[in-house]
């Protein structure tokens, strides 16, 4: 079993041309199907990020973007509550309790 920073640097060996994936399976000890399956794995991870990447926006993250969108809808509520809070002040004050 390779660990991740095995896989990762096997993969920037064949990237590099430092390595043939025969030689890469011989020193990793494996067999040659794992070294073609790390360098397809490390592609199709590559291309996702990149596909999720924007460039020039912030390198927020999905969490980060998920919080800010929820304070801004406790911010919402808040306002919300306060208005129906007055009203209901109001309400009261004018007729008596509701």
């Amino acid at each position: 079993m390779l660990s991740a920073s095995a896989k990762y640097e096997i993969w920037l060996r064949l990237v590099r041309d430092e390595a043939t994936i025969a030689q890469a399976a011989t020193e990793a000890g494996v067999d040659r199907s794992t070294i073609i399956r790390v360098r397809q794995v490390a592609k199709e991870g590559a291309m996702a990020a990149l596909a999720a990447s924007r460039p020039g926006v912030s390198g927020k993250s999905a969490r980060d973007a998920e919080l800010e969108e929820a304070n801004a809808e406790i911010d919402r509520l808040g306002e919300a509550v306060t208005e129906l809070a007055v009203k209901l002040t109001l309400l009261e004050g004018k007729g008596g309790p509701v």
